[in-house]
């Protein structure tokens, strides 16, 4: 009868699994962009730079001399080269769809396996979906996506059961980041930090510091005093006392631990195995071509002022994101407002999310990526202390019945065709962002070898990608003194387009030829008033102008 009960339970989850399969899926073709984003493009050539020439720390496309380029993602970029090659854009835009969909996939089974529950995964799942689309692109940051989300996972079942093949699991995902997205690959190790602090402080509160103190002090006293008697005793009588307190302590420490208020601590000596796969994982920096990247890239880029001035670094502004405020006031409140335990590590690694995210506003799909883990612990427990699991498995009954996964197929049909219909007209590069046409004129009339473009930052990378050599592209840590000693190409552009410098004396101390900028830009009031700037090239756009050098 046992036997038959858990086929059939095996067989409805089989079913629900193949039904958020397919839903998962769909979703995730509907929010993945067509158009392609900055980086893409840049990633694409440097792929064909780093197949033709190796990774020589050069820059091959700025006309920029003598600037060294760490190839922070070459791996990534020699892939989507090699996509790009077979498929052109649309292949590009297929391997996005992939990713995408395997990101959501692996999302949602790391969860049911360490929720053990599938409603409440595949619903969050969709939510962190949707606060991931506008991060959903074809990016390096799409397969680290992937990767931290087997992170989480690798890391609760070795503290589980300590399985050599998640520890092995998570020294490869640290070779991979390094040699995908060495930029985050710091932020892998961050990943470890929860679990580790938790730890530490039950090790220090194990410890009994003050109480061993006091006794250590009276010992050292018995020592000193050990002629005289009635001293002696007094010490001895002290020292039984604290070994007192210490046995008290303990035992009202372990029953804190079993019965918590709110906060659940644990000591888990797998931490300790789980530190030195971390050591052990933080050598795969070196299992690279680049050198020391993977251990200076980010402090550089911190210390520079690129996330003071590109726009999804900069701070978030919480009201202004409504899903992610509501998301972040619901997880209090639950914990707030009913008698809800979470463990420390859960705690802090969701308050350090919410504080990396007010920092970076970019930081909002790892917020939804991690938080999801922790999220789907805090619903689950909730459901269980409130019973209502009986409902949820009710509704796990109705959605695996024949009309239910009809319904639900339906519904996520709608839903899909809704989101994904905005972006039925869109092509893989937008005109209206990016100067096709302008490029077109550029190649087909202007002399490269003689000419130095100056360009705004937003297109760059395409007309790097089209073999136009930039003056900027969205390679920003490139074209800073962090990267590049004495480089102030970065600062020079943002006091440039913010008309915060004279334009003139500027392009006259990078021999500036020619310029292409939006009609609407700052710097183009100024040039199209100005006699020394003939203009050769207009669309509804841009604007290329050549400009009367005096020799």
């Amino acid at each position: 009868m046992k036997s038959k009960v858990k086929k059939n339970v095996n067989k409805r989850n089989a079913v629900f699994n193949t039904l958020a399969i397919v839903c998962i899926i769909m979703f995730c073709i509907a929010i993945s962009p067509v158009t392609m984003q900055n980086d893409t493009y840049y990633t694409v050539k440097i792929g064909e730079d780093i197949l033709n020439y190796g990774i020589d720390g050069e820059d091959h496309y700025s006309w920029h001399e003598d600037l060294a380029y760490e190839y922070p993602h070459w791996l990534y970029d020699v892939i989507m080269n090699f996509i790009y090659k077979i498929g052109g854009w649309e292949g590009i835009y297929i391997s996005t769809l992939v990713l995408a969909s395997i990101l959501g996939l692996v999302m949602y089974f790391t969860n049911v396996k360490m929720c053990k529950n599938h409603i409440i995964p595949f619903v969050l799942t969709i939510g962190a979906l949707y606060l991931m689309k506008s991060y959903i692109a074809a990016r390096a940051q799409l397969v680290t996506f992937i990767l931290f989300s087997l992170t989480v996972f690798f890391i609760e079942r070795f503290l589980k059961n300590r399985k050599m093949g998640y520890a092995i699991g998570l020294i490869l995902i640290s070779l991979l980041i390094a040699n995908l997205h060495v930029a985050v690959w710091p932020f892998y190790f961050v990943l470890f930090m929860p679990a580790i602090v938790e730890y530490l402080i039950c090790v220090i509160l194990d410890l009994d510091l003050i109480l061993r103190i006091r006794k250590l002090i009276y010992i050292v006293k018995r020592k000193i005093f050990k002629n005289k008697p009635d001293k002696l005793n007094i010490l001895e009588e002290k020292i039984k006392k604290v070994d007192n307190q210490i046995a008290t302590t303990r035992e009202l420490r372990a029953e804190n631990r079993r019965h918590p208020y709110k906060i659940k601590i644990k000591r888990n000596k797998n931490v300790k195995f789980l530190i030195l796969v971390m050591l052990i994982a933080a050598l795969m920096g070196v299992c690279t071509p680049l050198g020391n990247t993977p251990y200076t890239y980010l402090p550089k880029t911190m210390n520079g002022n690129t996330t003071q001035n590109i726009n999804e670094h900069l701070p978030l502004t919480l009201i202004k994101q409504k899903d992610v405020l509501i998301t972040v006031a619901v997880v209090i409140a639950i914990l707030m407002l009913t008698d809800i335990k979470i463990r420390l590590k859960d705690l802090l690694m969701f308050g350090g999310l919410v504080v990396l995210m007010l920092m970076s506003r970019r930081q909002i799909s790892i917020f939804a990526l991690i938080g999801l883990t922790v999220a789907c612990k805090i619903l689950v427990a909730f459901c269980m202390r409130y019973k209502c699991m009986d409902d949820l498995k009710r509704l796990f009954k109705e959605m695996t019945s024949k009309y239910g996964i009809i319904i639900t197929i339906c519904i996520f049909i709608i839903i899909s065709v809704k989101i994904y219909k905005p972006k039925m007209d869109d092509s893989f590069v937008d005109e209206s962002s990016y100067p096709v046409q302008a490029c077109d004129y550029i190649l087909e009339k202007i002399d490269l070898e003689n000419a130095r473009f100056y360009n705004e930052y937003n297109y760059g990378s395409y007309m790097l990608f089209r073999g136009i050599p930039v003056f900027i592209d969205s390679r920003a840590d490139l074209y800073t003194p962090e990267f590049n000693p004495g480089c102030t190409v970065f600062d020079d552009f943002l006091n440039i387009s913010n008309i915060g410098t004279y334009y003139e004396n500027k392009f006259d101390e990078y021999d500036i030829t020619h310029v292409i900028c939006y009609k609407n830009a700052k710097l183009n009031m100024f040039l199209s008033r100005n006699y020394e700037y003939k203009e050769l090239y207009s669309d509804e756009k841009f604007v290329v102008y050549e400009r009367d050098v005096e020799e």
